[in-house]
């Protein structure tokens, strides 16, 4: 894979770091976290040591001091090495962000650094039971009694949501507002924190080692000083302001599936022998890969692109909208024709093309559905 433009030195060294790290301490015990549904506190904190978490946030807060392009890196060497338990992109590259953007001054000295070093594990509960990607109708309340918000409802879906010590929530605080009545509150949460309760870790067709939970909150109370930005009715606005990160940072995580699974097609296709020649010696196979070889190009080109229009400033909502959708319709079916040319052995998940058919088919469902991306872009012609 040639560099992209929007990698330099710096962004490269810390691709090799996180590829080392990914490699040879994370992706050996994917089979652990797998067994128990989430990555271990000691991982996150390894990977804190490292560097890895937070590369993107201002050193005076613990984090590295980079750009989104350090995130993107971090992410594609994750992907790429088959060691997907930690939710890095929704801890640092999403729930980081928002605090970043809109926390007072004091709560981010008090929260960034901790995030930095992987003792306090992030993430946003958005999803509920009931409203899927509608935003603006969640069912979630957040009451005012005097310096407190007093919240209760539940959450689904929740990313790190098991191991997860700080908490945005998604909350109504004006029920009669629609849009405008919702509000962001962050929470810092442990098992015994009153008014709140970790769900289930959810069992799910792949994403295994990955931390999936539900999450309930009956009176949970948080100070009204942890509402973000200070003014209720703003976390619809914050939320589509955030979310073309989000959404690039899922098309990034199907960039760098899709490479793989070329990758890893054309070795396998060159070392397996089919009547009595290697299976890439086949015109079908060669037509295959060349096709998917392509796909891959055209949207590394598109995705590099959106990429740097975001390191200035400039990637508009449908842009991003258009990134997530595409990019992760192709990488789902240049898996899937990845598995069709490993036969059978596609289908074992020994192999790591298995593992990409079956841990990257929900990209096309979070981080906003595909269908909502379509909308979106629709309302923008």
């Amino acid at each position: 894979m040639s560099r992209s433009a929007w990698a330099g030195e710096d962004v490269e060294a810390l691709r090799e770091l996180a590829t080392a790290f990914f490699t040879n301490e994370a992706l050996p015990r994917e089979e652990e976290f797998a067994a128990q549904g989430f990555p271990s506190g000691d991982i996150w904190q390894a990977a804190g040591k490292l560097g890895l978490l937070c590369a993107s946030i201002p050193e005076e807060y613990g984090g590295g001091g980079g750009t989104f392009a350090h995130e993107v890196a971090i992410t594609e060497a994750q992907m790429r090495s088959g060691a997907g338990a930690m939710a890095i992109t929704v801890h640092a590259g999403i729930v980081a962000h928002y605090l970043n953007a809109y926390a007072t001054e004091e709560q981010k000295r008090r929260w960034l650094p901790r995030m930095a070093s992987g003792e306090l594990v992030g993430a946003i509960a958005m999803t509920e039971p009931g409203t899927g990607s509608d935003l603006q109708n969640v069912a979630t309340k957040a009451v005012r009694e005097g310096d407190e918000y007093v919240i209760s409802g539940a959450k689904t879906f929740i990313t790190n949501g098991h191991t997860a010590g700080l908490v945005v929530i998604v909350a109504k605080t004006d029920t009669t507002q629609g849009a405008h009545g919702v509000s962001l509150l962050v929470a810092e949460v442990g098992e015994d924190t009153p008014g709140f309760a970790r769900g289930r870790v959810l069992k799910k067709v792949g994403q295994h080692s990955t931390d999936t939970a539900e999450l309930f909150f009956d009176g949970l109370r948080v100070p009204a000083e942890n509402l973000l930005g200070g003014v209720e009715g703003q976390g619809f606005i914050q939320l589509m302001l955030q979310l073309p990160q989000e959404r690039l940072l899922v098309a990034a995580i199907g960039m760098a599936m899709l490479e793989a699974a070329v990758d890893y097609t054309v070795a396998y296709t060159k070392e397996r022998q089919a009547f009595g020649k290697p299976l890439f010696k086949l015109q079908n196979t060669r037509f295959e890969l060349a096709e998917c070889a392509t796909i891959a190009r055209v949207a590394r080109v598109f995705f590099d692109d959106c990429v740097l229009k975001h390191l200035e400033g400039g990637l508009d909502a449908a842009t991003a909208s258009m990134a997530k959708y595409w990019i992760t319709d192709r990488q789902t079916e240049v898996v899937d024709r990845c598995v069709q040319l490993h036969g059978g052995y596609g289908y074992m998940l020994e192999y790591p093309i298995a593992r990409l058919f079956a841990d990257g088919r929900v990209q096309r469902i979070y981080g906003g559905a595909n269908e909502i991306m379509k909308e979106l872009i629709a309302r923008s012609l």
